[in-house]
C-alpha cells in the first residue's frame, strides 16, 4: 500500500476502517522521558524483513514491534502524499505511552516550495491526532539541493511558519552555500531548529555542521554513499551505507554535547536499506548508553 518510490509501506491497515487495537505490546526496552531519543526515518519498508523485523510478523504489527526498541519515529511518508487523519490516529494506538514522533514536510512545501492552502490543511489534519495525543514533537521541512539562500526562500520559511502555529520546525538545508554564520543567527532569531547532517563528503553538499538554532536539537544520518549519492541508475541506493562503530562513536560525543545545551536532542537514521538504519539506530542507542 505504500508509495513505490520508497518502499515504505507506510501505514499498512490504512485502508481499514474499523478502529485499531491500543498499544498491546511488550515492555519497551527504552525509558520515557529521555532527553536523547534515537529513531529511524520510517519504519516499514519491505526489505527490513528478515534483518530488523522478524519473518512471520503481520504488517499490522510493525510499528508496536518498532516502539518497543525506539521510543521515536520519523513519519517520511508524508512528503509523498498526505494520508488522512485517521491513518496517524491508527499509527498513535500503536504506540505506548511516551512514545514520540516527528513528521516530515510534504513535497509541495519543500521541494515544489509551495505554500498550496489546500495541501497545508490537509497537512495540519492528518498532523492534529499525534498533536491531540501529545505525542507530535515537530516537523522536518527537508529541501533539496537545489534550494539556495535567497529572499524567497526565507520568505517560504516564515510561510510554513504561519501555516503550522505552534508546531516546531526544523530544516534540513542540503546546498552547503547556507553554512554560513548568517543562516544561523536569522534561524536562532526565527525560532527555527537546524538539522545537523552526516552524509558523504562531497563538493556542494551541507557539511557536518554542528549547531542548535532553538531548544531542540535534530541529526539525521544518510550514509556516506559518495558513489552513489548522485547516481540515476535505479540499481543503486543512495542510502545503501551501514556505519562503522568508529564512526557511530564519533558522533556520539557530539550528540551528548548538543544535548548538554538542549532540552531534546533527536537522532535519526536514514540509511534505511536493507535495515541498515534499525541496526545502526540500536548501536547508537547502545553507545549513548555507555557515555
Amino acid at each position: 500500500m505504500g508509495d513505490p518510490k520508497t518502499g515504505d509501506l507506510f501505514a499498512p491497515d490504512a485502508s481499514d476502517p474499523s478502529r485499531p487495537e491500543p498499544f498491546r505490546g511488550g515492555a519497551p526496552t527504552w525509558k520515557p522521558g529521555g532527553s536523547i531519543l534515537v529513531g529511524t526515518s520510517g519504519y516499514s519498508f519491505p526489505d527490513w524483513m528478515g534483518r530488523f523485523y522478524p519473518f512471520g510478523l503481520k504488517r499490522e504489527d510493525l510499528l508496536r514491534y518498532y516502539a518497543e526498541r525506539f521510543p521515536v519515529v520519523e513519519v517520511n511518508s508524508t512528503y509523498y502524499r498526505i494520508p488522512p487523519p485517521r491513518v496517524m490516529e491508527q499509527m498513535e494506538r500503536k504506540t505506548p505511552a511516551g512514545f514520540r514522533f516527528t513528521v516530515k514536510a510534504p513535497q509541495v512545501l519543500t521541494h515544489e516550495q509551495r505554500l498550496d492552502p489546500e495541501a497545508m490543511a490537509a497537512f495540519r489534519d492528518c498532523l492534529a491526532p499525534l498533536a491531540d495525543a501529545a505525542k507530535l514533537d515537530g516537523v522536518l521541512l527537508q529541501f533539496p539541493w537545489s534550494f539556495r539562500p535567497a529572499a524567497q526562500s526565507w520568505e517560504l520559511l516564515t510561510g510554513a511558519q504561519r501555516e503550522l502555529p505552534g508546531v516546531p520546525l526544523t530544516i534540513e538545508f542540503r546546498n552547503r552555500d547556507w553554512a554560513t554564520r548568517e543562516t544561523f543567527t536569522r534561524l536562532r532569531d526565527s525560532g527555527l531548529g537546524y538539522c545537523v547532517v552526516d552524509e558523504p563528503r562531497l563538493p556542494g553538499l551541507m557539511p557536518p555542521i554542528v549547531e542548535l538554532t532553538t531548544p531542540i536539537a535534530y541529526v539525521r544520518f544518510h550514509g556516506r554513499n559518495y558513489q552513489h549519492w548522485w547516481s540515476r541508475d535505479a540499481g543503486h541506493d543512495r542510502y545503501d551505507y551501514l556505519y562503522t562503530e568508529a564512526e557511530l562513536k564519533e558522533w556520539a560525543e557530539k550528540i551528548e554535547t548538543l544535548a548538554r545545551s538542549a532540552e531534546k536532542t533527536y537522532v535519526f537514521f536514514n540509511n534505511c536499506h536493507a535495515g541498515q538504519a534499525a541496526r545502526n539506530a540500536a548501536l547508537m542507542q547502545e553507545l549513548l548508553l555507555r557515555e
